[in-house]
């Protein structure tokens, strides 16, 4: 079986590619967010075929990326991404508070953000956060909290990749896809306290690239 080492191109931001593959059938190979942050994976086809990838390490797959064309058979195999919706928290709106007020809101906001065990990844003056849970109890939360001097909603997943460095973007969607049911609350909406008395543990690894494979290589 062919194992894709390589990208070939981008049909989404190359027009060159986007030209050449208007006129071939092609497989496309949809991956969730999950999968799309690893650099070697089985994924399967529309059309039931399997394809074995192995890029190098670290690769970031980017959707619409070519990894199969065949210009005289007319046919060619491209990754599609889905990626869930974003919170996106802007805090924009603090930079001509005071410091005082700056700090307040930040504590705030990592309180109602951390008390629901969410990932999330800073940027600039901008706060990402996956969507682990359903969107309006997110949204529920957010609002019960009432955080002054912020603005927040949803974005399209890939629409934030471009703002994001590889190592974020892992961050952001390498948990939030089968892992998101460890810190699953989606029935409580109003903030509340944890008791750790229980010592419980919960080891996620590093950002998604510590799980021991084994013989499922095409699988880590």
């Amino acid at each position: 079986m062919k194992v894709y080492n390589e990208v070939l191109g981008n049909m989404n931001t190359s027009s060159d590619w986007a030209a050449k593959m208007a006129d071939v059938d092609i497989d496309f190979v949809v991956l969730d967010q999950w999968t799309a942050q690893k650099s070697r994976f089985l994924g399967k086809g529309v059309s039931g075929r399997e394809y074995p990838v192995a890029l190098a390490r670290h690769s970031q797959i980017v959707d619409g990326d070519i990894i199969e064309y065949d210009a005289d058979a007319k046919k060619g195999v491209v990754l599609k991404i889905e990626l869930s919706p974003v919170l996106v928290v802007d805090l924009s709106g603090l930079s001509d508070k005071d410091p005082e007020m700056i700090i307040r809101v930040a504590v705030e906001l990592g309180h109602a953000i951390g008390n629901q065990h969410w990932p999330a990844v800073v940027k600039g003056t901008k706060v990402y956060v996956p969507l682990t849970v359903d969107k309006k109890v997110m949204l529920s939360v957010m609002q019960t909290h009432h955080i002054e001097g912020i603005t927040f909603d949803f974005q399209k997943g890939l629409d934030v990749i471009p703002y994001l460095a590889p190592h974020e973007i892992r961050r952001l969607f390498g948990g939030a896809g089968q892992e998101s049911h460890s810190h699953d609350h989606g029935h409580i909406v109003h903030p509340h306290t944890h008791s750790h008395g229980d010592h419980h543990h919960h080891d996620h690894g590093a950002e998604g690239e510590t799980s021991h494979c084994g013989e499922d290589y095409f699988n880590c």
